[in-house]
């Protein structure tokens, strides 16, 4: 328990200078990219619903792969 906790402690520690570092070298960790995605990705999924109503399965292309982990953490 007690190594669990420790470690724990030093990812939280890692985290928080990453941080810092980070902010120090000029990039901004974006806060906001769950939700701006979720609404890109809700706006991708239904055009291409309408897509699949019009043309039908056969020539459908849809791209599900919603988030990119490259527009996390953005240089400003």
């Amino acid at each position: 328990m007690f190594h669990l906790l420790k470690f724990i402690v030093w990812l939280v520690g890692i985290a928080v200078v990453g941080f810092f570092v980070l902010r120090y070298f000029g990039y901004e960790v974006n806060m906001n990219y769950f939700n701006e995605s979720k609404v890109v990705c809700q706006e991708r999924l239904n055009q291409c619903s309408k897509e699949l109503v019009e043309q039908g399965t056969k020539n459908a292309k849809c791209d599900f792969n919603c988030l990119d982990p490259k527009l996390i953490i953005k240089k400003q």
